[in-house]
């Protein structure tokens, strides 16, 4: 259903766009485009104002949640700030050119328009910040470097010949309206930086990046006409982007537009496009502009374009190199290097997430010295490696399963609900840690003492939960190893339930 209310909106849009279009220059043409442009920042306001659901969030980012609170709440009411500057300036513009037809009202008259763009690039910038987790530093320099070549094809292609027809005056109009060039530079450059974020990209993102290619279009179609009749047919499109910008953000599933993708440190994949399109700018301005045969210049263009792309290409790799040996660095210091199971540093880190219920599992082989002393130490390597996959094995998919160091593992268990459920665990656990292990022709054979502790979050922490657990494995080992003890409500007393 919403998909379908989604292309209905599009179709209408395109509608009223093509209808002040091909109306434009008459009266009819300026009651359609207000009327439409009225209902859409109508539509604006209508989806700033209604409540909608927060992005999920896991429990331990309650800090960070708070910090980009604003940054979830504000787009949408900016975006309908934005549009609503818009349609104001276009009504004084239209007003003041009916009142006073041979005044020129440049200057004063753009503060809304400005004011209105404005509003919607700060928008998007906080959709893509909050998207990307705030990891906007250098796709955001990255996206400055294209904008400012973008401003010198620009300076090229209109503020040059205006500049030669003024004798090398900068008029008001030549400012404002390279201003407003830049400004749908800006706002489509941001609309890149949010939909190559990391994230879902659902309608949503694809109707934001059409409304930034919709203004887009409508510079470079003015650029290359450069006359009256061609402004006015550009408004038709311009109205159509931002419906289509407001249609966005209507929608049940606009959260998309700011929920935060999987935290990586991979290289921004914004940055890529904005780079290769900053390279490009210079030459293909050159090429447009210089001499020769069309087959010389496009040949320059050819070879342009495949300089650009072996830099990028040289510059990804070089990136993804060192992103590489970060990833390894960030491995050897969360997991163990012999089993691959994360070690005692991820322990304690999923350990500040505890909630009530959730069950801490701490093992102590039996016998590993002496299969140690026997059978050597890569024997005993061996049967550390074999244990933890047994270990693996044996439990849900959630539950984490760590190697502390020598022989000893611990398993966290996110909401182990009943006692008869930690039971059951913890005999499976005996049984898959007996199973003798072939190495060399040798059956190799330990056991186990196994201590439980039950997180309860009103009566202990974290570290309670695992110097419970620690003397409940030790407690197991005094009552004659092979058994596993249940910590009772506190370690203060021997109030231990013991079994196995």
């Amino acid at each position: 259903m919403t998909y379908l209310r989604t292309w209905w909106l599009v179709v209408a849009a395109a509608l009223a766009g093509v209808a002040a279009s091909t109306t434009a220059d008459s009266v009819t043409g300026e009651v359609v485009y207000f009327g439409a442009y009225a209902a859409i920042c109508a539509a604006a306001w209508w989806a700033a104002l209604r409540p909608s659901g927060r992005p999920s969030a896991s429990p331990s980012a309650g800090a960070s949640t708070r910090r980009t609170g604003r940054s979830e709440r504000w787009p949408w009411p900016l975006i309908a700030v934005g549009q609503t500057l818009l349609l104001v300036g276009d009504a004084a513009a239209a007003a003041f050119w009916y009142i006073s037809p041979e005044t020129d009202p440049t200057g004063w008259i753009d503060a809304p328009w400005l004011a209105g763009y404005a509003a919607i690039g700060v928008a998007i910038m906080m959709m893509a910040r909050r998207r990307a987790q705030e990891q906007l530093r250098e796709p955001l320099l990255d996206m400055l470097t294209l904008t400012s070549a973008a401003s010198l094809g620009l300076w090229r292609l209109m503020v040059a010949p205006a500049l030669k027809e003024t004798g090398g005056l900068y008029t008001t109009g030549i400012v404002l309206e390279a201003s407003y060039m830049v400004g749908d530079v800006l706002i489509m450059a941001a609309v890149l930086l949010l939909a190559l974020s990391p994230g879902v990209r659902g309608a949503s993102t694809y109707l934001m990046i059409a409304a930034g290619s919709c203004r887009i279009v409508a510079d470079v179609w003015r650029v290359l006409l450069q006359d009256s009749n061609t402004v006015l047919l550009m408004n038709g499109v311009v109205l159509f982007g931002n419906a289509l910008m407001v249609i966005a953000v209507m929608r049940p599933d606009r959260a998309e537009l700011i929920r935060p993708g999987r935290r990586t440190r991979t290289l921004h994949p914004a940055r890529i496009v904005f780079l290769g399109l900053a390279l490009l700018t210079a030459p293909a301005i050159a090429v447009a502009e210089g001499s020769g045969s069309s087959g010389e210049r496009m040949a320059l263009l050819v070879a342009t374009v495949a300089a650009s792309c072996f830099v990028l290409s040289r510059f990804t790799v070089a990136v993804r190199q060192q992103e590489r040996a970060e990833r390894l660095l960030t491995y050897q210091a969360s997991y163990d290097p012999l089993t691959g199971l994360a070690n005692r540093r991820t322990l304690f880190t999923h350990l500040e997430d505890c909630a009530t219920g959730d069950a801490l599992f701490y093992l102590d082989l039996d016998g590993f010295k002496a299969v140690n002393d026997t059978h050597g130490h890569e024997a005993g390597d061996a049967l550390l490696v074999e244990i933890g996959r047994r270990l693996r094995a044996a439990v849900r998919e959630e539950d984490l399963v760590v190697r502390l160091g020598g022989d000893e593992f611990a398993l966290l268990c996110p909401q182990a609900a009943s006692h008869e459920e930690l039971a059951a665990l913890a005999e499976r656990l005996l049984e898959v840690v007996a199973e003798p292990v072939s190495h060399n022709g040798h059956e190799l054979r330990v056991g186990t003492s196994v201590g439980v502790a039950v997180f309860d979050q009103a009566a202990t922490s974290p570290g309670d939960l695992v110097r419970n657990a620690d003397a409940a494995m030790y407690q197991a080992k005094r009552g004659g190893r092979g058994r596993w003890v249940l910590a009772g409500p506190t370690m203060g007393g021997p109030s231990l339930a013991l079994a196995g």
